[in-house]
């Protein structure tokens, strides 16, 4: 009967051992891949954003990824080669040298 326990007990742990690393490998590759698919062209405020992210080119991914939060929890992937997107990082530059002083 121990014997039985054991081995069941053993069987759960090794189970518990295998989803926690496939869930650690599912997250490395999320992570070794661009988050941008598609980008999102139609300007808009930038006090609609409550987050940015600039993502840098690497081995991840060749293209360099800029992310906005905005107010409804959307997550929206920019072209970081348009005009309008470059004043909305000039204007967060911009206002992160103001929050500094």
């Amino acid at each position: 009967m121990t014997s039985k326990l054991l081995g069941a007990l053993l069987a759960i742990f090794l189970v518990s051992v295998a989803l926690n690393e496939a869930a650690v490998v599912s997250r490395t590759v999320t992570e070794l891949r661009c988050q941008c698919i598609k980008t999102y062209s139609k300007p808009f405020h930038p006090k609609l954003i409550k987050e940015l992210r600039v993502i840098d080119s690497g081995p991840h991914c060749s293209n360099t990824e800029i992310i906005v939060t905005v107010k409804d929890n959307r997550d929206l992937c920019l072209d970081p080669n348009a005009k309008w997107v470059q004043r909305i990082l000039q204007e967060f530059l911009k206002r992160t040298k103001d929050h500094s002083k």
